[in-house]
């Protein structure tokens, strides 16, 4: 049998208090990785940090929760060297905070606020841990960067403009790191979902009957959490030793229907 493909590996993963991030969390605490659940919300992230531990069997995987604004560069810094001083390296970054509202919109109706949120949250916030993360996945002889895209970098949906445009730049973002960071044996790609039927995407389903109806074209039905998790631990692992630049489509084909 082989063994953990995490093991030895240690991971940061940002908004990890539910949803995606907590699936993604558990599934590499299962597969040997010592993992920070940096979360802005507290007890989100005590909760999944608790969670993923008592997921890690024999495998010598482990979770701890630090707090962390990924749009202010003291925090993350500070969430980061805690991560290194706890576990001695960091190898892994995934940036998945981020999410849209039903404050979304069309260029005209979207407010300028909500177009800032979302750029501030999704683009600036998995520029800014990277940022500070490269340097340290350098220091610790390389590793994975995640980012989070969507399905609306590749395809419009009605109402999405701001969120679009947020994933569109981490995309961008992504390709951009890929080559910059190749040398420093960092590997950087991007998960591209669509509708994952985590907490907060149900809520936003109930308010936005174009996003709800967008379930019809997705030929094995709405993804869950752990489909994009399973795909997050191959991008960690060696696996995917020479996979970099990519977004990789995990999204029930929804973007070839």
């Amino acid at each position: 049998m082989p063994g953990p493909r995490l093991a030895g590996k240690v991971a940061f993963i940002t908004g990890a208090g539910g949803g995606i991030g907590r699936a993604t969390a558990e599934r590499f605490v299962e597969e040997g990785a010592k993992v920070v659940v940096a979360e802005i919300n507290a007890e989100l992230g005590e909760a999944a940090a608790a969670s993923a531990r008592a997921k890690a069997g024999n495998g010598g995987g482990d979770a701890h929760f630090i707090r962390c604004d990924v749009t202010d560069k003291a925090s993350v810094t500070k969430a980061i060297e805690e991560t290194v001083a706890r576990y001695g390296g960091l190898h892994i970054l995934h940036n998945n905070a981020g999410g849209s509202t039903p404050q979304d919109g069309t260029v005209v109706d979207a407010s300028e606020e909500e177009f800032w949120r979302v750029i501030k949250l999704d683009l600036f916030g998995t520029f800014l841990c990277s940022k500070v993360a490269i340097p340290h996945i350098a220091k610790s002889g390389g590793g994975a960067i995640i980012n989070m895209s969507s399905n609306l970098a590749l395809m419009a949906v009605p109402g999405r403009a701001a969120y679009g445009a947020a994933k569109g730049g981490v995309a961008s973002l992504t390709r951009a790191m890929a080559l910059d960071h190749a040398k420093q044996k960092i590997r950087v790609n991007a998960i591209a979902p669509s509708v994952t039927l985590s907490n907060r995407v149900k809520a936003l389903l109930d308010q936005n009957p174009a996003l709800a109806q967008m379930g019809d074209s997705h030929l094995f039905g709405l993804g869950q959490p752990v489909h994009i998790a399973n795909m997050a631990v191959y991008l960690a692992s060696d696996e995917a030793a020479i996979t970099t630049g990519q977004v990789m489509s995990v999204d029930s084909g929804v973007t070839i229907y």
